[in-house]
């Protein structure tokens, strides 16, 4: 019999349906997934059989009778392959190993300076070999790879500017494509960032959100209605770049007076070497934050200046997307003892009341790795798309 392509279109969605049920329900049985989508049960029975012949479901014990014989429920078979998520950072490089439902099985973390891009795709690709070489067994081994990369980023996954590493037009996911011969997504890291709690994290509540990715620079992603919003051509978030000072500091990007140079990581670290601040040759974030735990009125104002400029530019997010909640999230989270109070004073004083009476404000925990697990997630969902082509 020729099976039509509209046929064969139905049958994915079908079974599509009939994963993701299982994923976020488990354990179920053929008779609540039937009920649940619609389906009849004898569809949903051979959907089922291809799905746990593909190895991507499994069969546990019996559920509760409501009458009759006790249902075998259905699991989702999270150990059925791994994906990598990479995050990187200006001054960092972060990679994880996940299973298909986001736990973290593996994790490393390289510090860096001032590194060429050769240098740095080379410590990208020892990184992922490390994962790669500590997947544990399972059918479908590493099935992808995911980058969150601080930039401007088009749909094709080409790196097209990234100011705070000197990096321009660069195609970062072919290099690793020819070199691991497995599936890349490159993804701005604010996205993979807010994606990242949306699923896993402080975002999962929440149908509206906004993280912002405070480090070196700044940027952000938005959840709008529980997806992730990426603008026409996918340039969505670059919040780091609006313009607070018309006449101000020239910014690595081009413009002047961009939000970034106020209140990111890089501001603090500038303000700190004028100011001598610590005896060290160069002051990093951890040196500020010593300081400042030991009393030190200078690193603790200057931890209060950029909480100002930060909720100077939130109070415009929350003013133009109306959010149910901010994350603040990457390394400025560190300094959340200094930092989140001046934040939230900056909201409540200068936001409208009515943008204010349903938003939360956290602060993400920076061992929660929101990026790279962003990163992996849409690596995960890109293999179980593939796997539910039709033929």
């Amino acid at each position: 019999m020729h099976i039509t392509w509209n046929q064969q279109l139905v049958k994915k969605e079908n079974k599509s349906l009939c994963l993701y049920l299982i994923k976020n329900n488990a354990p179920i049985s053929r008779a609540d997934i039937a009920q649940q989508t619609g389906l009849t049960k004898g569809t949903v029975s051979s959907l089922v059989s291809e799905l746990i012949d593909e190895q991507l479901i499994y069969e546990s014990g019996h559920g509760e009778s409501s009458g009759g014989r006790r249902p075998v429920m259905l699991l989702f078979n999270e150990q059925a392959g791994y994906s990598i998520g990479i995050d990187l950072g200006v001054n960092y490089i972060l990679g994880i190993l996940t299973d298909l439902r986001g736990n973290i099985i593996y994790r490393i973390n390289e510090k860096y300076v001032n590194l060429t891009y050769e240098d740095t795709l080379e410590m990208i690709k020892k990184i992922i070999t490390t994962l790669i070489e500590n997947a544990p067994k399972s059918p479908y081994g590493v099935i992808g790879i995911g980058i969150g990369a601080p930039g401007i980023i088009n749909m094709e996954g080409e790196i097209l500017l990234a100011p705070n590493l000197g990096w321009k037009n660069i195609s970062l996911r072919k290099q690793l494509e020819a070199q691991f011969h497995l599936p890349v997504l490159v993804e701005n890291e604010a996205n993979a960032g807010a994606y990242g709690e949306k699923e896993f994290g402080l975002g999962q509540p929440f149908q509206n959100l906004i993280y912002v990715s405070a480090g070196i620079g700044i940027g952000a992603g938005i959840i709008i209605n529980g997806e992730l919003y990426k603008g026409t051509l996918g340039y969505s978030g670059e919040i780091g770049h609006m313009t607070i000072q018309k006449d101000g500091l020239e910014c690595r990007c081009g413009n002047k007076g961009c939000w970034e140079l106020y209140a990111s990581e890089q501001y603090l670290l500038t303000r700190a070497t004028q100011l001598k601040l610590g005896d060290k040759k160069q002051i990093h974030l951890n040196d500020l934050i010593e300081l400042a735990n030991q009393g030190n009125n200078q690193a603790i104002h200057l931890f209060h200046e950029v909480g100002d400029h930060l909720g100077a530019g939130i109070i415009n997010i929350i003013h133009t997307f109306n959010p149910e909640q901010i994350i603040i999230g990457n390394r400025l989270s560190l300094a959340k003892r200094w930092i989140e109070p001046r934040v939230k004073k900056m909201i409540s004083n200068y936001t409208l009341p009515f943008h204010q009476s349903k938003l939360t404000i956290h602060f993400s925990d920076i061992d929660f790795a929101s990026s790279a697990l962003g990163a992996a997630a849409f690596s995960t969902e890109n293999f179980l798309r593939c796997m539910l082509q039709p033929d």
